[in-house]
């Protein structure tokens, strides 16, 4: 269960703060999160204590910690700072679709629809230069969909890109009538007919909609290259009836995940696996490997450490189970 309350917020961050001293390698990610609950909590000043640690280091990924600092900062009142901040990412033009729209979102949050749509526009000229609509990544579609969401508020024709976010999206409410500015009106109907209309639309929006990278953590689901699987029912045979066998396991990852993204469930990943990784966090919960119970606490806490790759790959990517093949040829075959 998620902290819901500010001090288990800070709780929360003392002890993702803790396993980052005990991982150095999954230092950053960790920060991220651990500055997500400090806001939750309140602390925004001690938020970007941990954004500034990060950038005084070598950070994977300069822009998106940047661009969650510009957030925090505009949030506790250092307007000024957030913006230059805010002009830096762009005049850097990163090639990370996540940094741009966490900027656009903190303009949109600030009534710079303008400068969000402005800044989304160049994002999208940038990153969807040469790709075909069926290959962008998560983050790049989420992108698209975000800018067709504030064109719609500023009453925007639809262009080009506002086609493919059209095209992508898979809720059953169109994105037309999801980010239409007039439905919230509905929301004061005494009528149950409008009622239960906007209920399948948030229903909709609540499936689709893009929250921030930091925040939720991905749905991720374990996989056990065939070795490791190998070792580990070699080792503790009590497992053998979650894993009777490794095609049975790929198939069950596939179909685990197909299942959820059905469910509208955002943000899945994969997660590989290795015995001595998990003989390792057995140890730390002290309890043994056989318990198949910590099967999915090993998936959720490899994922919080930021090991998960998402789900589906381009369906010219290589498949994620290893096999050489592309995803459209493997796993991704209708």
């Amino acid at each position: 269960m998620r902290p819901d309350t500010p001090a288990a917020h800070t709780t929360e961050a003392e002890r993702l703060l803790r396993t980052a001293a005990q991982y150095p390698g999954d230092r950053e990610p960790l920060y991220l999160q651990a500055a997500a609950h400090r806001e939750l909590a309140g602390d925004r000043p001690g938020a970007t204590a941990l954004y500034d640690e990060l950038l005084a280091g070598e950070p994977a990924d300069p822009h998106l910690i940047r661009a969650l600092k510009a957030a925090n900062l505009w949030e506790y009142g250092h307007e000024a700072e957030a913006r230059a901040i805010i002009d830096g990412i762009r005049r850097t033009k990163p090639t990370d679709a996540t940094a741009w729209e966490i900027t656009a979102e903190t303009l949109e949050a600030h009534d710079e629809l303008e400068e969000a749509e402005s800044t989304l526009t160049e994002a999208a000229t940038l990153l969807l230069a040469t790709l075909p609509p069926e290959d962008l990544p998560h983050p790049t579609r989420s992108l698209i969909t975000t800018r067709h969401r504030i064109r719609r508020m500023l009453a925007r024709d639809h262009d080009n890109w506002d086609d493919w976010a059209d095209r992508l999206h898979t809720g059953t409410v169109g994105l037309d009538e999801l980010h239409d500015p007039k439905r919230l009106w509905s929301l004061g109907s005494s009528d149950p007919t409008e009622l239960q209309a906007e209920i399948t639309r948030l229903r909709s929006e609540l499936g689709t909609y893009r929250t921030a990278l930091s925040r939720p953590f991905p749905v991720a689901v374990l996989h056990w290259p065939e070795r490791e699987l190998d070792e580990l029912l070699a080792a503790y045979p009590e497992l053998e009836a979650e894993y009777p066998t490794y095609r049975a396991h790929l198939t069950d990852i596939e179909a685990s995940l197909r299942e959820l993204a059905a469910a509208g469930t955002p943000n899945l990943g994969i997660v590989r696996a290795t015995v001595p990784s998990y003989e390792a966090f057995a140890a730390s919960e002290s309890t043994s490997p056989a318990n198949a119970d910590l099967l999915p606490q090993y998936a959720t806490t490899l994922a919080a450490r930021g090991r998960a790759t998402a789900w589906p790959p381009a369906r010219g990517a290589e498949c994620w189970c290893g096999s050489g093949r592309t995803y459209g040829e493997c796993h991704g075959a209708e």
